[in-house]
């Protein structure tokens, strides 16, 4: 066991993973020693004989998992960023004993006997306010785990759990397979109306596959502009189709029983706790509360969107008939007339704009305005990382080393879709200061050998939006892990993201970083004008699709389970009247952020409430001075990047603005109401 690198002191640059020493088979041991130890551990405490105190307690199970974390870090961050077949098997194997590890914990009576007895003495502990808060959070979470059932129903809920993680597990894997597996080779002859940059991936995506010519995946960084400057209606609607219907084909990484399967779970949990449904459970501890109030504001936001919808599509139908085509507009046309449309409109398309986002350079933007914000700073590291692809730097504030940034930024196979941020170790300073160690996991295409990665204006968002959620973990400032970082509610979690990405549309950041990636040149005043000017354009169909998401997953979770959710997600959707020429942004079919994990079930809703809060947010930097004035950004560190979950969250967002925002803010931010 020894001889096992995960297992070893990681006497490494920053406590990084001996990445160039760790193989496949050493997960399996790793992963077995660290549960069995960790067990044990919150085993010791429970049977402890001494009257419970918050140091004896609540202390040693913070620290009981500093291995078990250590290890899981590294694997699970793997598995979604560098999957294989050994990992996806591995990943199936603990996924259930991960569920089972847990239950064995939080429905220990002799640990809750101890959380209990602190948590009714607390007014006699002399806790300072972080300790209170970690002590009701975990008096909270251990009840709402179900602690204080009878052994029947506690069994049950072993079951579901376990059960939920593998399903959950496989619902990931399906989705995964289907994007690697699928492909569309396109001749040279129809490559009618591509920009060099997409035919260029589209050559690269064929080689990565052995393939010569020209390939579509489904990749969102390859297929989105596809479907936005292929003239090939015909091969648009193939490539929509396949897009849309992952996890809804005929084939063994269909979906749709494992949906089934968790709903069913899902609800039954709720109400062995005690809950009506899934959504009241969920919601319960996050901003919203109740799904009435997330039900209201979609709707709030639904019916002006809607009607922009509307009154766009008559714009690109006759856009339609006018190239000719006799037939009603569908949702592999949208992206292509919407694409047409802006050049019109605004003088400009997305390739233009591309040349002048590089991603080296837009690195620096974000780093340019960490520093402006925040004070920090980022030394590039040589050091060993889990892909060649992958990029590392120091992050120091006050010349002080502050935390580890890994940046992941290109598409392969084996990565999951989407972008996302996560950490292979989190901030505490119980015991010792241990920064943290945070990777930001992107897929844009990744251009060939020596030339620059170019990114469109929404890759650029997603670059500036995963960010904000790296500052949130970096710059967290607590002494329990527990409530480190992004360890906040759900629909909080999303606001520094957020907020962050309105850094990136400044006009003086933009001519500093936007240069031309032959040329060097800055953007002309003109373009970045016409780009800026255009930034709303299309909103409708963002915010509709988007919201279209959210419903469903509200209303699936919000209710008995459906008998056939892939029906009942239809009927939701008609019931809101979604414009059948727009489908949902994420189909009920391939739904990971609802069905491959637990995390946004029921709270797919939470980017539109952050954004509430962010639009509120940016105001405040504008009304106090602008988007750099130091008071308002120390004001946003101290009471939101650094406190983690140190406070409820409307606390800490009212200790920053000093009153809760309102919708208006988001209605204006995304056009719907006149400034």
């Amino acid at each position: 066991m020894t001889l096992n690198p995960l297992l070893q002191n990681w006497d490494t640059p920053f406590g990084l993973p001996p990445f160039d020493k760790i193989e496949d088979r050493h997960f399996s041991e790793a992963l077995d020693h660290t549960l069995e130890n960790s067990l044990q551990e919150f085993n010791r405490i429970g049977e402890n004989k001494q009257t419970p105190t918050f140091e004896n307690t609540i202390e040693r199970m913070e620290l009981a998992e500093k291995q078990l974390n250590d290890v899981a870090g590294v694997f699970f961050n793997l598995s979604a960023s560098s999957s294989n077949e050994l990992r996806r098997n591995l990943e199936t194997e603990f996924s259930p004993k991960f569920a089972k590890y847990s239950s064995d914990i939080i429905l220990n009576g002799k640990l809750f006997q101890r959380i209990d007895h602190l948590w009714k003495n607390r007014d006699q502990l002399a806790l300072n306010p972080e300790q209170n808060r970690v002590l009701e959070l975990y008096h909270r979470n251990f009840l709402r785990s179900g602690c204080d059932l009878n052994e029947k129903d506690k069994e049950r809920l072993r079951y579901l759990r376990e059960q939920l993680a593998s399903l959950t597990t496989n619902f990931s894997q399906n989705i995964l397979k289907e994007e690697n597996e699928w492909y569309l080779e396109v001749s040279e002859d129809k490559l009618d109306g591509l920009p060099g940059y997409l035919v260029e991936g589209m050559k690269i995506a064929a080689s990565e596959k052995n393939l010569g010519g020209y390939v579509i995946t489904l990749n969102r960084s390859l297929i989105v502009p596809f479907l936005q400057y292929s003239s090939r209606r015909d091969l648009r609607e193939i490539a929509y189709n396949a897009w849309v219907g992952r996890g809804a084909n005929q084939n063994e990484n269909n979906t749709e029983d494992i949906i089934d399967k968790i709903l069913k779970y899902r609800f039954e949990l709720a109400r062995l706790l005690g809950f009506e449904n899934y959504s009241e459970f969920k919601l319960k501890i996050e901003m919203a509360k109740s799904p009435d109030k997330v039900r209201n504001l979609l709707e709030q936001v639904w019916q002006p969107a809607r009607e922009q919808v509307i009154a766009d599509r008559s714009i690109l139908q006759d856009m339609l008939q006018e190239d000719g085509i006799n037939d009603a507009l569908k949702p592999w046309d949208w992206r292509y007339y919407a694409e047409k449309r802006r050049l019109v409109e605004f003088d400009y398309n997305e390739n233009q704009v591309k040349k002048y986002f590089q991603l080296d350079l837009m690195l620096e933007a974000v780093f340019h305005c960490a520093n402006r914000l925040f004070g920090l700073t980022f030394i590039k590291l040589d050091v060993p990382l889990y892909h060649p692809d992958c990029r590392a730097w120091e992050v120091r504030k006050d010349n002080q080393h502050l935390a580890i940034f890994i940046g992941d930024y290109f598409a392969r196979s084996g990565k999951r879709s989407g972008a996302w941020c996560s950490a292979f170790r989190s901030q505490r300073n119980l015991g010792e200061r241990v920064r943290p160690i945070t990777v930001n996991v992107c897929n844009f295409v990744k251009p060939e050998e020596g030339e620059p990665c170019l990114l469109s204006f929404d890759d650029t968002r997603t670059l500036f939006h995963e960010f904000g959620h790296a500052l949130h973990s970096m710059l967290s400032e607590v002494t329990y892990e527990s409530i480190s970082g992004t360890s906040v509610a759900r629909d909080f979690v999303e606001l520094p993201s957020q907020l962050f990405e309105h850094w990136m549309e400044l006009p003086d950041i933009l001519t500093k970083f936007g240069l031309h990636s032959e040329t060097g040149e800055p953007i002309p005043d003109s373009l970045l004008s016409k780009v800026l000017r255009a930034r709303n354009f299309d909103m409708g169909f963002a915010t509709v699709e988007y919201l279209a998401s959210a419903f469903v997953d509200l209303e699936l979770h919000d209710d008995n389970p459906p008998d056939n959710p892939l029906e009942r997600a239809e009927e939701i959707l008609q019931k809101i009247a979604l414009p059948p020429e727009i489908k949902m942004r994420h189909g009920t079919s391939n739904f990971s952020h609802v069905f491959a994990t637990d995390g946004y079930s029921s709270g797919y809703y939470s980017y539109m409430w952050s954004e509430v809060m962010d639009a509120d947010a940016f105001e405040c930097f504008l009304e106090e001075g602008g988007p750099f004035n130091q008071a308002t950004a120390q004001r946003l560190e101290k009471h939101i990047l650094s406190a983690g979950g140190s406070r409820e969250a409307d606390e800490l967002y009212l200790e920053f603005r000093g009153k809760l925002p309102t919708p208006e803010a988001l209605l204006k931010k995304r056009g719907f109401l006149t400034p």
